[in-house]
This record gives C-alpha cells, structure tokens and sequence, in this order.
C-alpha cells in the first residue's frame, strides 16, 4: 500500500444533505482512511455529469443515466447510491393534471443527463413534451409562478412540493417499481478506471467505511447533514436523508444491481441513451 499512501485525491459530490451525510465520517477524519486524502468538491449534479465525461474527478457522484455516456472513463461503485424504493423525483404542478395530460406541456427538468429525466422518458413512451433546462431550486417557483405547465423534481421538494401547493401528478418511483419490480437507482458513486485496481480497492473500502459509520453514528452524522439542508426542518432532513442513505447505499445488493441494468437497458432499447456493456461490473 506504500506507493498509493499520502495520494491527495478528487470527491465529488452535491451539496446536499443526503451526500453530507453519506462522508460526514471522511470529510471530519472519523474513520481511517488508509493514508489517502481527499478533496471534497462540491457541485450540482448536472455539473458533475458534465465533468464526468472529461474524466475531471477521481471519483465523483454521477447520476446513472449520466453513467451511460462516460461508461468508458468510470467504473460504478457497488455503494454510495442513491435509491427510490417505491418512491423516487416527482412530477408536480399547481393543479391535479392526469398523467396523459403532460403530452404537449412544458416542464421543467433539471438536466437531460440527470436519471429522473431518463425515467420521466420512459414513462412518457415518446409522447411529445417541451423539456426546459431549470436550475433544480427554481423548478417549484417556476412552475406555482406559471412559467411552466409542470415540474420534474428532485432532492427535497419530494417532501416539500404539498406545502407549496403543487400536486403530484406521478411519483416515478413508485410507478418504476410496479412497472419492474424493483427500486429506481438515481445517483451512484463512480471511479475512475484508470486508477488501478489497488488504489480503487483503496478508495472504496475507505468510501464505504464512511457510509457505514455515519449509518452507525446517526445523530451526529444528520447534524453534520443539516448544515447542508438549504434550511430545511431537522425533521424533514431526517426523513430526506433516510430516504436517500439507506441499506442500498451500503451495497447495491442484488434487488439494487437489477434495477440498474433494467434502467439502462430501457433508456439503450428506447433509444434515449447509449448502451452499455453487460454485464455491468461493480467495483466494491
């Protein structure tokens, strides 16, 4: 391990609670990290899929859809993701719509590489829709405001949309899981591959370590979290960050795996996004 002890690495992740939680235990030095360091960067995700494809960090948080289009550069990594089982992003608008009448509505998404635009592709099955580009923060105000028909939203305005008066119109996780049978994978952690496998073995025994103790050590793990929370009632970053670090985080499992192939051969078949090999290899 000498050669790969004192390396300074690259992290990416969001900005938000959920992500914070997840490497509470790396970022304030609470676990061994093996002699590596990171640098914590902290972007939106749509940044971050755009910096995946020029292979910018050494292991960054990606969303899965994203990971079709730098499937050459990054391996996923069995932990860290992010899973809606029986929930998951969220269509809203400021009246009770019927599905079928989002055929022809502008909505606002928040990035066409993000997984929840890749579902809401699906689940449209090419009927025809305006896709605006919104910054994830604005998407309910745009949409109460009127500047679009409707909103595809991610992180906490699943929890928060009802209090602002929207309406859910479909909640795509738990339409993907009556569709499949398994949960949606949103997010995942990736690594670079041309890292070599000891100094990925490395990373990801320390990633993972991370996630397990936040997991173990709850409470101070979330108060860490909240500093992340955009403002958000303790109560609801709790729920939030139970929602998005959970046992799928720790490992993908087999029931976590499934839901990932079932995706991207959905988006390959559908011809949304580019295939990728099968079958995927997890690096854990």
């Amino acid at each position: 391990m000498s050669n790969i002890v004192g390396r300074t690495l690259t992290l990416g992740h969001s900005p938000d609670s959920d992500d914070a939680f997840m490497f509470h235990g790396l970022a304030n030095h609470k676990i061994d990290a093996e002699g590596l360091e990171f640098e914590h960067i902290l972007r939106d995700i749509q940044t971050l899929n755009e910096w995946a494809k020029e292979g910018k960090l050494d292991t960054t948080a990606i969303s899965l859809h994203a990971y079709t289009y730098v499937q050459d550069k990054y391996a996923i990594l069995a932990h860290g993701a992010s899973v809606g089982d029986n929930y998951g992003p969220m269509v809203v608008a400021t009246t009770p719509l019927k599905p079928e009448d989002l055929v022809g509505k502008r909505i606002a998404i928040h990035g066409k590489m993000t997984t929840a635009y890749l579902t809401f592709l699906i689940f449209m099955d090419g009927k025809p829709f305006e896709a605006v580009d919104t910054y994830f923060q604005d998407i309910m105000q745009d949409v109460i405001q009127g500047k679009v028909d409707a909103g595809l939203i991610i992180h906490e305005g699943q929890l928060t949309h009802g209090d602002l008066g929207l309406h859910t119109i479909v909640d795509l996780g738990i339409w993907w899981q009556e569709q499949t049978g398994t949960p949606l994978p949103l997010g995942v952690n990736t690594i670079r591959r041309d890292l070599g496998n000891e100094l990925q073995k490395a990373m990801s025994r320390v990633m993972r370590r991370s996630i397990e103790y936040s997991l173990n050590n709850r409470k101070e793990a979330l108060e860490y979290a909240l500093t992340f929370a955009r403002d958000m009632p303790t109560e609801t970053a709790d729920t939030f960050v139970g929602m998005y670090v959970n046992g799928y985080t720790l490992d993908l499992g087999e029931r976590g795996k499934k839901g990932v192939e079932l995706l991207l051969t959905e988006g390959a078949k559908r011809g949304i996004s580019p295939a990728v090999q099968h079958p995927i290899t997890f690096v854990d």
